[in-house]
């Protein structure tokens, strides 16, 4: 396995931050006190920290003609966890910032992708590849 990362992130409200990653998204829950709540992300550890600070969008760059959040995060998954988890979100009715699309289709490093909010306003990206080892693809 490779070593897992640790993201801290903002959020508004830790019951709707809980039912979003640990219902919606499935991530299973860690270590928890008043003010903050682990996920497990995948094999990753991000904790959600509450906040009464504006979290506010943020500024996008352009990226194969669409407008990418600059501070986001997420998964890379297999194509057909990434395939499940966008169906899953389209059935729950899920607003997406970017559609769930095939991105640099024919080039190298072509991935699955979709963007969308959690309940506080976090961008988060979903992505798969059909090849592994085009993820660093140049």
């Amino acid at each position: 396995m490779n070593n897992p990362f640790h993201l801290a992130f903002p959020v508004k409200d830790l019951a709707q931050t809980r039912a979003f990653y640990e219902d919606l998204l499935g991530c299973k829950v860690g270590r928890s006190a008043e003010r903050w709540i682990d996920f497990d992300f995948y094999g990753h550890q991000i904790s959600a920290h509450l906040t009464e600070a504006p979290i506010e969008e943020p500024p996008a760059n352009p990226v194969d003609g669409k407008q990418v959040p600059i501070k986001h995060f997420g998964a890379i998954l297999s194509m057909e966890q990434w395939e499940a988890l966008a169906e899953k979100l389209k059935a729950h009715g899920t607003a997406f910032i970017i559609e769930p699309y095939i991105r640099f289709k024919g080039e190298p490093g072509e991935q699955a992708t979709m963007f969308f909010f959690d309940p506080s306003g976090n961008a988060l990206e979903f992505k798969a590849f059909k090849d592994f080892n085009q993820i660093f693809a140049v």
